[in-house]
């Protein structure tokens, strides 16, 4: 059974970082592609930060430049630290991974992880 481990997450002030971390558990194949979602209540879910199986990397305009997605020691894990943070980037933040980098990009992965909290306060 495949699992998505996520770690990290938590409060800061604007202008501080933190990092998010996840591994995919049970999964087979390495050619896997991963990346992170958000979501805030009431509102769309944000693609934010993506890498596939040969670890070319992918943001979304909020997030360029702040944000840099990278694999571990092992193609089925990925970190992502999060620097100059921003009261909008307040969310709960999903790790998804998926064989397909459409699927994975557009919402539709087949494994997301159960979430973890970030809070940025100014």
């Amino acid at each position: 059974q495949v699992q998505v481990m996520e770690s990290g997450g938590g409060s800061v002030q604007a202008g501080g970082s933190l990092t998010l971390s996840c591994e995919v558990l049970g999964y087979t194949y390495n050619l896997i592609s991963m990346g992170w979602f958000r979501q805030v209540p009431g509102k769309e879910r944000e693609g934010v930060a993506f890498i596939d199986s040969t670890g070319s990397p992918m943001y979304s305009d909020s997030v360029k430049g702040r944000f840099t997605i990278s694999q571990g020691s092992v193609k089925t894990s990925q970190s992502l630290p999060m620097t100059d943070l921003k009261p909008e980037d307040t969310a709960t933040y999903y790790c998804v991974a998926d064989i397909s980098w459409t699927s994975l990009t557009t919402g539709y992965a087949s494994h997301w992880g159960q979430g973890t909290q970030v809070t940025v306060t100014s």
